[in-house]
């Protein structure tokens, strides 16, 4: 893939008033430093902060600066997807896909690039070294290891959404109709030639992450249940075992009372066969309604987002 000209930068952004300024100044110094022609679009996720009023103040003007203003907080996966959409439409030969928090280095790109010309269509970043604190760090490497030993497709590990990829795999991605986003896995999903550059994962500058626990587990759960057969092996797996539980302690009882005309007495294990097999079964409930929340959000067939203002090339455009 040697023709790539254009290449626009994709930003979403939620709660980053404290950095945009300093955002905006970095990818300047990278436009005017490339030799391909640089566009960005920002993707405002419903931010309650100020970040909306500064982004329109300082990229008024500015023909290579483009955003989309959500009508309220749709996720992050959302926020990328409408940024995929829009430039779907238009002349980029690639996207580069980065965070708003600069913890994806979005000087980068000249690396990233190199190898998109060498004949790949999917670069992504490969982060060595976390600056999270060391719980979140030793979560993020299980979560990662399972992904990649139980998904049904090869998923990269400790691979973000921080990539450059071309724009048929742009047209390929928009065409997939999930409404659980889960855009890592996608790209994978894709597949076509992909390659991994490690980079050490900058340390956020402002603000906090916006990946609180409940939003992790959730981004993991989109993981696991959209791209591996793991929590239906796992009931599978449950329901055997309990099964050999039951035959070995039935076979047990029968000895005894055969051989020694007893039987165990108690209440105990009883008790405990109760709770285990009720606990195994709530389980099973909770993993199988997993499927069915996504089947149901699935066929409501809402739009996944909704755009109420646009900034095209420094210019107010209709929404």
């Amino acid at each position: 893939m040697s023709s790539i000209q254009n290449i626009t930068i994709l930003v979403p952004l939620y709660n980053e008033e404290r950095g945009i300024i300093r955002l905006i100044e970095r990818l300047d110094k990278l436009i005017d430093q490339s030799a391909e022609k640089i566009s960005v679009l920002f993707i405002d996720d419903g931010s309650k902060d100020n970040t909306a009023v500064l982004l329109e103040k300082n990229i008024e003007g500015k023909e290579n600066y483009s955003a989309l203003f959500l009508s309220r907080n749709f996720g992050h996966a959302q926020a990328l997807t409408a940024g995929l959409q829009e430039t779907d439409h238009t002349n980029a030969d690639a996207v580069f896909i980065i965070d708003g928090d600069l913890q994806d280095p979005p000087e980068l790109l000249p690396s990233f690039l190199q190898k998109l010309k060498e004949g790949y269509d999917v670069v992504y970043g490969i982060r060595k070294n976390r600056k999270e604190g060391f719980l979140k760090r030793i979560c993020y490497k299980i979560y990662y290891r399972l992904q990649h030993r139980f998904a049904s497709i090869n998923m990269p590990l400790d691979a973000g959404d921080f990539s450059l990829i071309t724009k048929r795999i742009v047209k390929i991605m928009n065409s997939l109709p999930e409404e659980s986003r889960y855009i890592r896995g996608l790209r994978s999903w894709v597949g076509y030639k992909q390659a991994g550059i490690e980079y050490e994962r900058d340390e956020r500058i402002h603000g906090t992450s916006k990946y609180n626990l409940l939003a992790l587990f959730k981004l993991a759960f989109n993981g696991i249940f959209n791209f591996s057969e793991l929590p239906i092996r796992f009931i599978v797996t449950t329901g055997i075992v309990s099964i050999g539980f039951s035959l070995v302690y039935l076979g047990i009882t029968v000895y005894k009372k055969l051989i020694y005309g007893t039987v165990p007495e108690g209440f105990t294990a009883l008790i405990f066969a109760i709770v285990l097999f009720s606990g195994v079964q709530l389980l099973s409930l909770g993993i199988i309604g997993q499927y069915v929340v996504r089947i149901f959000f699935q066929v409501k067939q809402r739009p996944l987002f909704i755009v109420k203002s646009r900034i095209i090339n420094g210019k107010p455009a209709d929404g």
